[in-house]
């Protein structure tokens, strides 16, 4: 009994000494929301790559994996062109090991690994007939997104969840379940949507890497004009939905974009410059 204790203070003492932290600069866009996390990074990048391979494999497996050579070449050099604006949000970014890759699928959608293993379908990019500057956009969101660390975020949650369980079960006998970090990632990072706060955030900081690389900030809305199009009305009403609206969230990237539309111009013209 006193064993069981002691398991339980030690837990305890666990959660109340997770790091409260804020991962990134806040930026033009001026994110500066603290983040509480129970797992480390180095755990969360071990986890991304092992999900991330999984992935890929499976892609490769069925063919699907980097099929379209012209549109895969432009994912590259967008990330390219992205990847050294990082360090304006968190200087250790810039040294991350980043990666894009496409599936061959009809699935509107992309998504990102903790460690920068960013994934595109060609879907996304084939049914909403996106340019460069809102592949961008639709890039620097899930950039954003790691920058962030939201899937740390989320699964600190499951952990916190997982080690509450834990003290339950010293306490009733009951058997604790190990937390697997990679089947919840590959449950956050592609299955489960993240909640309105980190979709704020992922659209604000997104588009300010977009036009800190010459991109422009305001291709986002076009992007989410279509999506709502698309939808034909089916989306729930916001407070039923961990997404904003399509109406806020272009409100809201209206907003921005125009705020950012200096930085897009000067870096636009530095762009074409040095262009070959």
């Amino acid at each position: 009994m006193v064993f069981k204790w002691i398991s339980v203070v030690f837990i305890a003492l666990m959660l109340t000494s997770c790091a409260i932290t804020n991962t990134t600069q806040s930026g033009l866009v001026g994110i500066d929301r603290k983040q509480t996390f129970l797992v480390s990074q180095k755990e969360m990048i071990e986890a991304g790559q092992q999900a991330y391979s999984q992935v890929l494999a499976q892609a490769k497996e069925e063919g699907k994996l980097n099929t379209d050579k012209p549109l895969y070449s432009r994912l590259q050099t967008i990330l390219t062109t992205m990847v050294p604006h990082t360090a304006h949000f968190r200087t250790d970014a810039v040294d991350w090991d980043w990666e894009v890759n496409l599936i061959e699928e009809d699935t509107i959608n992309a998504w990102i690994m903790p460690g920068g293993k960013i994934m595109f379908y060609t879907g996304i990019i084939n049914q909403l007939n996106l340019n460069d500057d809102e592949i961008a956009a639709i890039m620097g969101h899930e950039m954003a997104h790691d920058l962030r660390e939201h899937a740390r975020e989320r699964v600190s949650q499951a952990a916190a969840t997982q080690l509450g369980l834990s003290i339950v079960g010293q306490l009733t006998g009951a058997q604790a379940v190990t937390l697997d970090i990679t089947g919840a990632l590959l449950n956050v990072g592609i299955l489960l949507p993240y909640s309105r706060v980190h979709e704020v955030e992922a659209d604000r900081i997104g588009i300010e890497l977009a036009a800190m690389a010459g991109y422009n900030p305001s291709a986002a809305i076009d992007i989410w004009n279509r999506m709502a199009e698309l939808s034909k009305g089916n989306q729930p009403p916001e407070f039923l939905s961990t997404h904003p609206s399509y109406d806020s969230r272009i409100k809201d990237l209206t907003k921005y974009s125009a705020r950012l539309m200096p930085i897009y111009e000067e870096a636009r013209k530095k762009r074409i410059a040095n262009s070959p």
